[in-house]
This record gives C-alpha cells, sequence and structure tokens, in this order.
C-alpha cells in the first residue's frame, strides 16, 4: 500500500526550482540532493520562470488600486458553476503529464479532487510518483545515443535488436520510452504528415531546392541529448547553414523553452537571417518563440514530421561534436560539459577546416560578409 504523499514547502520548491534554473548540476543530482523526482524539478523550474515577471509588476506601497483590484472581490460571489467552467477554459490540456501539472493543491475554490474531475485525469494519475532514473536506464541511454548518432535511421524495432546482440535484455517499450526521454525520434518520412499540430499556426519548409549563396540567408536550429557520468543534459545550438558558422548554444537539466530562447537572444544580437528553419519540436513551435522571430520580420520553415535530414547541417555538428568531443572525454557533471562545448565550439569555428568549405574555417566564411 502506497505511503503518504509527500508535502514539499514552497521556500522548499523555490530552492530547488532556482537550483535548477541555475544548471550546475543535471535533474538526476537535484533530486538526489532533495529526494524529489526529475519531472518535479522540471515542473518547479518552468512555474518559477512563468512566475518571475510579476515579482516586478507588483505596486509598489502607498499606490491606489487598480480597477481591478477594486472589482476583484465580485469574482468571489459569481457562483461556483462560473468558477468551475473559467478554471475549465483555462486549464485545458491533452496529456495526462499536462493535465498534472494544471493541478493546484492550493486553489481555495476548487479542491484536488474537484480539478481532477474537470479535467478528466483519475485521482490515482495525480498522486503517482514515477521512479526516477536509474543507473542501468543511463548506462542504456549512453548505448542508445551513441548507435543513435552512428545510425539515426534506426527505429525502436532495430534498437531493440540491437541492444539485444550487445547482450542487454530489453523490451521495445522501454527503448521507445528512453528515446522518448533523450529527444531522439528516428529518421524516416511519417505518415499523414498533413494532418494540423496543436499549434495556432503551422509553417511549411522553406528550404528544398533552394540555392544558399550567403551569410544569414538561412539559420536552423536543433537539440541534442548530452549524457554525463549522473545524469544528462540537453544541448541547443543555433548555426548560419552557408558559413556553417554556430552563432549561440545553451545548455538546460530540463527540456522546456526558455534556454531555446535565450541562445536565438544571442544569435540576434550578432545579425538577422531571412528564414529560420528548425523542427517541430514544442520548443520551436511555441508561441514565445515564433512571435520572436515574427518580431525581427524572419521567415520561419519547419521541417517536415520525422525528416531530421531537412536540418542536414545541425545533425551533422552535433556528429562532429559528439564524435570529436563528447564521446571521448566522459564528461563527469555540468561544469565539466559546459567548459568542454564552449571549448569545443571555440575550435569548430576558428580552427577545424571543412572541406566543403575549401579548407577555411565557419569563422573566416562568415566574417567575409
Amino acid at each position: 500500500m502506497a505511503g503518504p504523499r509527500k508535502r514539499y514547502s514552497a521556500e522548499l520548491k523555490a530552492k530547488i526550482a532556482l537550483e535548477a534554473i541555475r544548471g550546475n548540476k543535471t535533474a538526476n543530482e537535484i533530486a538526489a540532493e532533495y529526494g524529489v523526482h526529475p519531472t518535479q524539478i522540471a515542473q518547479w523550474k518552468k512555474q518559477a520562470l512563468d512566475g518571475l515577471p510579476a515579482v516586478f509588476s507588483t505596486r509598489g506601497p502607498g499606490q491606489e488600486k487598480s480597477e481591478e483590484d477594486l472589482t476583484a472581490p465580485l469574482y468571489q460571489q459569481i457562483g461556483q458553476l462560473k468558477v468551475e467552467l473559467d478554471w475549465l477554459k483555462k486549464n485545458q490540456a491533452s496529456s495526462v503529464e499536462h493535465k498534472r501539472q494544471l493541478i493546484d493543491p492550493n486553489d481555495p475554490q476548487l479542491s484536488i479532487g474537484r480539478q481532477c474531475e474537470l479535467l478528466g485525469l483519475a485521482r490515482s494519475s495525480y498522486y503517482y510518483q514515477p521512479v526516477a532514473v536509474s543507473e542501468e536506464d543511463l548506462m542504456l541511454m549512453r548505448l542508445l545515443d551513441e548507435q543513435y548518432t552512428r545510425t539515426p535511421f534506426y527505429g525502436t524495432r532495430k534498437m531493440t535488436n540491437w541492444l539485444n546482440q550487445q547482450g542487454y535484455g530489453v523490451e521495445r517499450k522501454r527503448v521507445r520510452r528512453l528515446l522518448r526521454t533523450m529527444g531522439l525520434e528516428t529518421i524516416y518520412p511519417h505518415p499523414r504528415l498533413s494532418q494540423p499540430g496543436a499549434v495556432e499556426q503551422r509553417f511549411p519548409y522553406l528550404l528544398r531546392n533552394v540555392e544558399i549563396t550567403t551569410v544569414n540567408q538561412v539559420w536552423s536550429t536543433d537539440i541534442t541529448y548530452i549524457r554525463l557520468a549522473r545524469g544528462f543534459v540537453y544541448l541547443v545550438a543555433v548555426l548560419d547553414w552557408w558559413s556553417r558558422y554556430v552563432l549561440s548554444w545553451e545548455l538546460s537539466i530540463t527540456l522546456d523553452t526558455s534556454f531555446c530562447l535565450e541562445a536565438l537572444e544571442r544569435a540576434l544580437n550578432q545579425a538577422t537571417p531571412t528564414i529560420f528553419n528548425s523542427d517541430q519540436g514544442v520548443q520551436f513551435t511555441s508561441t514565445e518563440f515564433v512571435q520572436r522571430l515574427q518580431a525581427n520580420h524572419i521567415r520561419i520553415s519547419w521541417d517536415g514530421r520525422g525528416r531530421a535530414l531537412d536540418n542536414i547541417f545541425v545533425e551533422r555538428l552535433w556528429r562532429s561534436l559528439k564524435y570529436e568531443d563528447i564521446y571521448l572525454r566522459e564528461y563527469q557533471n555540468v561544469k565539466d560539459v559546459r567548459n568542454g562545448i564552449q571549448a569545443y565550439f571555440e575550435f569548430y569555428n576558428h580552427q577545424r577546416l571543412h572541406q566543403s568549405l575549401d579548407y577555411q574555417t565557419p569563422a573566416q566564411i562568415y566574417r567575409q560578409r
């Protein structure tokens, strides 16, 4: 029989969220230190980042109350039914994990049970605490990451059989779960590509048969998984297609949108592209990311579903990084991998000769603009 559900104070949640935002430790390391699950860390980090703007918009002492402040008490009198309808409109969700994140245990008007009922979520699903990533899973993820770099066209069946041939008796269901955790997707054209996704606006792939002739004509971005001795992190980079120059990059211990926006901001501080290409991951299709590009009048291009080769130059960058640095160094912690990636991209941009660039460096080509 399951024990009582753990309760965490607001102070502890804030402390853990700050640890996650700093990014000096992996989610696994923070989870082990504080006795929480990595999923909770990602959730609290997002809540902290979403709530930061309110800290700086708080009304100062002595200021008059706004019209909203004066009418706020009326909200308490409009009836329980309207409260529930308004709450449900603001908290529509499809996945179980998303529904769990929408539950507010401190809501003064709706109990946890009623919130679960409105969302169509079983209370047992809300209270469920998944098991932390085990050492065995981390080892399997390391093997899958290396094999994926060699054969990104392997699906879950081939990956499962490959692991079985290496002496690891794993099932396909487990392999599929681990690949999703790492954000790895097999390269092949998926069916029903014309089906609309859960985004307000969709953008076509703009680079088919387009001749790239100059720097800042096309930028692209992608996220890759980086394994460490005790956990893993995610790396995003922004690349200029013509020169192969890495304009910016960022690490994160959680797979969220904020670190992608930080990398985009640093790249835009240097120049502005005509076209910006990415896959259809939730980070790049988010409202914040799309609006940031549109504000600079940048044309947006999205890869086809499952077509990683639409973004081939970033895929080649990941392959070079992993074979020439990550797999050789065996980084132990976030600080080490951050310093190592910074050193590698300095080498990649300014010293590494590219055959496709007539044996010049990306920096030489990019500076010729």
